[in-house]
């Protein structure tokens, strides 16, 4: 396991807790800043490791793994923009 599979794999995990999370804010209505936050982070991780790596898939540096977190936390960014437009009345007509 080589140090850049292991970034990919802690920005993939933080993008699907991201995913998870605003999942159960657009149900429950809480949490979508924790899937901000975390969609975000796993973003940045993934957006990092794909700068960084010095080869393609296979070489080792982790880029299919910081490609999937970079997707897994633009969406975890998604659903919690949208389950923060909810919570605020402009999605959904809930007031």
């Amino acid at each position: 396991m080589t140090p850049g599979r292991l970034w990919s794999l802690l920005g993939a995990a933080l993008g699907i807790a991201g995913v998870l999370a605003g999942g159960l804010a657009l149900r429950r209505g809480k949490g979508a800043l924790v899937a901000l936050v975390t969609g975000v982070a796993g973003g940045v991780v993934g957006g990092w490791v794909v700068a960084a790596a010095e080869g393609g898939p296979g070489t080792g540096y982790g880029i299919v793994g910081g490609y999937a977190a970079l997707v897994i936390g633009l969406v975890a960014v998604a659903l919690g923009g949208l389950a923060v437009a909810r919570s605020r009345g402009f999605v959904g007509g809930r007031r």
